[in-house]
């Protein structure tokens, strides 16, 4: 089944257009990601600017022109944490329609979570059991525990409006490089945030620790010091925190400006790579991990898992 997924981000925009077997395993036929800051400035007006929004809808025109020779069975389309929060979220949809011609689905924290389980699961190692999934987007951090080969109807999932373009706004916007003051209000939000779902995600001794997207992925190839970016070499790399560590002291010590000559670093995301950094060492030092392991299949993957059971179950009711 042929199918094509794109997650709207807050701050990254992803395209996948995918061959999807009865067993949901993936063969990727095409794929693109635009670093397009949708959600800048939302986290303080709660609502889309004009110019980011005109910047996502150029790109999708784009991608649906790419998409129209292929013969594709469906087409899903889904946006997150910027346009669920954002007042104008209607206009948003509605230009998409009007100019893209796609229909968007905004999802809660919660499913954007399960579907992201769903895209973290269909690329695990056999060797993974149960684990705690943690994706890192631009407004929002979701947390996933769940077991490798289990599909779990209402698996442990929580979202936290904790992302790298809204701690990057609230904490990090001022001094360059990060003054300690900013790192010291950053861990506190962190950690606050943190303190809502410690109880519910248990005991966590023995699990896996699984992370997705643009942050951690970035992380692995600024680890392996990668010219260019790598799925292979990324995926089910093993992130250790001492390594973090490292990285994030790198991080800190350069501007922006500097930082887009470390190796790895995805153009784009020399400002808010320092946020992101921070996150995932305060939650994995809060939580007793001391490595992370990197997956590269997230919620683009997962949208496409969700749509090709979506469509099969249809058409075993017919």
């Amino acid at each position: 089944m042929l199918l094509a997924g794109i997650d709207i981000g807050t701050l990254t925009c992803r395209l996948l257009i995918a061959d999807v077997s009865t067993d949901l395993a993936m063969k990727e036929i095409e794929s693109d990601r635009q670093i397009l800051r949708l959600g800048e400035g939302v986290d303080e007006k709660r609502c889309l600017s004009p110019a980011a929004m005109s910047r996502v809808v150029k790109t999708l025109c784009e991608w649906r022109d790419r998409m129209e020779v292929y013969p594709l069975a469906g087409v899903a389309v889904v946006a997150t944490s910027a346009v669920r929060e954002a007042t104008n979220r209607e206009e948003f949809v509605a230009n998409v329609k009007s100019e893209a011609g796609f229909e968007v689905e905004i999802l809660n924290g919660d499913e954007e979570a399960r579907r992201t389980l769903l895209g973290i699961q269909s690329g695990l190692p056999a060797e993974v059991d149960e684990f705690l999934g943690i994706d890192i987007g631009g407004g929002s951090t979701e947390f996933m525990r769940a077991h490798n080969t289990k599909l779990i109807e209402q698996p442990h999932v929580y979202s936290l409006d904790l992302g790298v373009v809204r701690l990057t706004e609230r904490e990090f916007h001022t001094d360059d490089p990060p003054s300690d003051p900013a790192l010291f209000a950053a861990e506190e939000v962190i950690q606050g945030e943190l303190e809502k779902i410690r109880g519910g995600l248990g005991d966590l001794s023995g699990m896996t620790c699984v992370g997705t997207a643009g942050t951690i992925t970035t992380l692995a190839a600024m680890a392996q010091k990668l010219s260019h970016y790598e799925s292979a070499r990324i995926h089910n790399y093993r992130l250790s925190l001492e390594k973090i560590q490292q990285l994030e002291k790198e991080l800190r010590r350069r501007t922006r400006l500097e930082r887009r000559d470390i190796p790895g670093l995805e153009q784009g995301r020399e400002d808010v790579i320092v946020a992101g950094t921070v996150i995932l060492r305060v939650v994995i030092q809060t939580l007793g991990f001391q490595e992370c392991l990197v997956s590269d299949y997230g919620l683009r993957e997962g949208i496409l898992v969700h749509e090709a059971n979506r469509l099969r179950s249809s058409k075993s009711k017919v």
